[in-house]
């Protein structure tokens, strides 16, 4: 079995028999040997439409499912199930073109690993969605691209509609909570090269979308729990912790040299900046880039120097914005503030590269992207 594409299906009983004509008649003369897999957890007569459907047409596999629903679920069940090299994954509500398949089907032959349909680059289009639902869905888009450094480069990153190498999933253990499947096989597949096709996004023409604040709120759930489980992603907030308890220490201890021990401002200013140094240190070593232990000695002993220097860098980075504020004649504050934000990504940055460069490359992986600039349909 060359292709098996995957469509998860809630109460689509008005639009399965379309789907299915206009992938049969997509994939006639492709070349490609194939099985549709529909996972089904409908409340209505979906499930006897699929009957039916199966009975005519021989491609057409599927399972009604009465418990662990879900999207997430569905598709990772329809993986489980799938007898192809090569993943195809859409909706069942005809957003979708089924006619771009092929398409998808002879990059992946081509040796890519993901193949993205994508709304958001030159040829694409999201004309299918009214302006509410282009708001929440770039308000997804966004939070997914800043919160995962795996997506940042992935410009339809929150779609329904992709195309994967069985390798790619093969042997990963996906767990996804909600609607956000495409998140779930980038943040924790196995693949090393990603294509984006440009297609345009159809008007739904039948049923009901599954668009509710509950899947936003389980969107928002998988987002956290990618994040915590990824020690790249979950890195930047650790750093920024830490930062944050290095300002109290950096407090405290001048309030005890000024209050307690009496010395001079200046020269307790220095102290506690000292002591919030080799305290954000000794934190960043040994919980934000955890695996040193491996590390040979030497390049251990070179890291503290390292960070000191960068962080020095960052200081006259928020020096310079309050003096350029100042030139301005903008607010001092606002010019510390926009220095400070500008430092803390510096000196995250530069540690994740020089510091803790070992441990850095250990736990990323380099991915290509590359796009096609012209409507394929």
């Amino acid at each position: 079995m060359d292709v098996s594409i995957v469509v998860p299906t809630f109460n689509e009983s008005e639009n399965v028999r379309e789907l299915t004509r206009r992938i049969d008649a997509s994939m006639a003369g492709a070349g490609y040997s194939y099985e549709i897999w529909f996972i089904d957890d409908s409340t209505d007569s979906t499930p006897e439409v699929l009957w039916e459907l199966s009975e005519v047409h021989p491609e057409v596999r599927y399972i009604h499912r009465t418990t662990n629903k879900g999207l997430g679920t569905a598709v990772v069940e329809g993986f489980q199930r799938a007898q192809g090299q090569y993943l195809v994954v859409m909706d069942a509500d005809l957003q979708h073109p089924p006619e771009l398949i092929p398409t998808i089907i002879d990059r992946l032959h081509d040796g890519i690993d993901v193949v993205i349909p994508s709304r958001f680059i030159e040829g694409g289009s999201d004309g299918g969605l009214n302006l509410f639902r282009k708001f929440v869905s770039w308000t997804a888009r966004t939070i997914a691209r800043v919160s995962i450094h795996k997506l940042r480069n992935i410009s339809d990153c929150t779609g329904g509609f992709f195309g994967v190498r069985r390798g790619v999933v093969e042997g990963v253990d996906l767990d996804p909570i909600g609607w956000k499947i495409l998140i779930e096989v980038l943040v924790k597949g196995k693949y090393s090269r990603v294509h984006e096709i440009p297609y345009g996004f159809e008007s739904r023409t039948a049923g009901e979308s599954k668009m509710s604040l509950r899947e936003q709120w389980n969107f928002l759930r998988h987002i956290v729990k990618l994040v915590r489980n990824n020690p790249e992603d979950r890195r930047f907030y650790l750093f920024c912790f830490v930062g944050a308890l290095g300002v109290v220490v950096n407090l405290l201890v001048m309030t005890l040299c000024v209050r307690v021990f009496h010395l001079h401002p200046v020269g307790s200013s220095v102290v506690a900046s000292l002591i919030a140094m080799a305290h954000n240190f000794l934190w960043n070593d040994r919980v934000t880039w955890r695996g040193t232990d491996s590390v040979v000695a030497w390049r251990r002993v070179l890291r503290f120097p390292v960070f000191v220097a960068i962080s020095a860098i960052g200081i006259l980075v928020t020096a310079a914005s309050v003096e350029l504020f100042l030139w301005l004649r903008w607010s001092e504050l606002m010019g510390q503030l926009w220095g400070i934000v500008c430092s803390t990504i510096w000196n995250f940055l530069a540690n994740n590269r020089w510091t803790w460069r070992e441990i850095s490359a250990k736990s990323s992986r380099r991915v290509i992207v590359t796009r096609e600039r012209t409507n394929l349909l």
